[in-house]
């Protein structure tokens, strides 16, 4: 965008702090505590594995404390304290909590956006919940609600602002249990104590690149002109930085998914199309659940394997029809298996769909029902989602081990919990 669009003195923006955050502290092992009392109090950590080279992806407060941080090793934070106590994720509590929060939330806005498992965005603007209150009145009452009607153990952090970025900034200020509003009254004040790296989106890098610019703090970032940012990022990302430093809305855009898909590192050696079918029915299950739960349709299907001579092959074939069904994803992904040349044994294999079609109106076939084949889905999912994983499979998924691809909980910047999605942290560990 030529920069004659952006007034050179824009200033912060004036309205109302309506945009809101709310962030789970310390989500997987919070709810673990309090799930369990006996853990309340100490420091644990879920990790996607158990074993030593497993990574952590969620240490508890306590935890956190003592310097034990999101990818670590659990060897390295049991260097940092030996009893600290490491557990397996469970998804369905963790899914449990974000259901029964975002059912809570309702209550306050229609306007709500989950950008992950443990992240909120809700818009208050015109909301009745401030006819009547304030901002911090809100989010207090909130807090309190989520203690009495969903875990007294819970915490979360709340923060306000203008737009989504000031508002996630303004949770993260005072965690745990944080309660902050970012607004043209104080922003200028709570730059002044920010260093860059405090900034969603500013990592070592881009400090290097600002520094080399003159920029050393978040106070130097906002008072540099839209040129100079233009100057430092060679981007549009210039543009945007200049904007929501300001408080304007620059992040309100729909996200648009390019595939979806699941890998698993095989425990032991396998080699023949025999054995990986198992494998690969569990791994097209969970993708096609999460496929038509997103309401997407795909054109494409896309299969990796990975052996263990350090060997790499894939395939992709896309398609005149879309696909959905679990049964024919299935079938296309064995018949991209059958051309891989499986003359040794394989360490990961990764599936995925991609051309992805929102799911509106499917084409009518003259040869099969896909009404029907649609509505069996569905039906299916319906009953796995509410007993669990797996409840109804097909047969063939008999012959893959209890714990064949274990069920994993996205964590971090996920941008698709909106559609409920679960991912294979797991690959984290390879």
């Amino acid at each position: 965008m030529s920069s004659k669009y952006i007034p050179s003195g824009l200033s912060f923006n004036p309205a109302a702090p309506a945009i809101m955050h709310i962030d789970l502290n310390s989500c997987f092992a919070t709810i673990e505590q309090q799930a369990n009392p006996f853990l309340r109090g100490k420091p644990v950590a879920v990790a996607a594995y158990t074993t030593p080279s497993g990574c952590i992806v969620a240490p508890s407060v306590e935890a956190k404390r003592l310097g034990i941080k999101v990818g670590m090793r659990v060897k390295d934070g049991k260097a940092i304290f030996p009893k600290l106590i490491i557990l397996p994720p469970d998804p369905w509590k963790y899914r449990d909590v974000h259901l029964k929060l975002r059912r809570l939330l309702e209550d306050y806005s229609s306007e709500i956006l989950p950008k992950s498992i443990d992240e909120f965005v809700l818009d208050l603007r015109g909301m009745p919940v401030l006819k009547s209150g304030s901002f911090e009145s809100a989010a207090k009452e909130i807090k309190k609600r989520i203690r009495n009607e969903i875990g007294d153990w819970l915490m979360v952090s709340i923060g306000f602002g203008p737009n989504r970025f000031l508002a996630k900034l303004a949770s993260s200020l005072h965690k745990p249990d944080g309660l902050d509003i970012i607004r043209r009254g104080n922003f200028k004040d709570i730059y002044k104590n920010l260093s860059l790296t405090d900034l969603c989106g500013i990592k070592f890098r881009n400090t290097l690149r600002l520094n080399n610019f003159g920029v050393f703090d978040v106070w130097d970032f906002y008072e540099s002109p839209y040129w100079k940012l233009k100057a430092t990022f060679a981007s549009i990302a210039g543009y945007y930085w200049y904007l929501r430093l300001r408080g304007w809305e620059i992040d309100d855009f729909p996200y648009s998914r390019k595939s979806y898909g699941n890998s698993y590192a095989l425990p032991k050696p396998l080699k023949t199309v025999e054995e990986l079918s198992p494998i690969l029915s569990k791994l097209t299950e969970k993708m096609s659940f999460r496929l038509r739960r997103a309401g997407y349709v795909a054109r494409g299907i896309h299969l990796a394997l990975g052996f263990r001579d350090g060997r790499f092959w894939h395939k992709g074939s896309t398609f005149s029809k879309v696909i959905f069904d679990s049964r024919e994803i299935y079938k296309k992904a064995v018949g991209l298996l059958t051309m891989s040349p499986l003359d040794g044994p394989v360490r990961d294999i990764a599936v995925s769909v991609f051309d992805l079609k929102k799911k509106n109106i499917l084409q009518l076939d003259l040869f099969e029902d896909v009404v029907k084949k649609s509505e069996l889905s569905d039906a299916v999912d319906l009953v796995n989602e509410r007993w669990g994983n797996f409840v109804i499979t097909p047969a063939r998924m008999a012959l893959a081990e209890k714990n064949a691809v274990p069920d994993r909980i996205a964590f971090g910047g996920v941008k698709e919990l909106e559609e409920f999605t679960i991912e294979d942290v797991g690959k984290l560990d390879a």
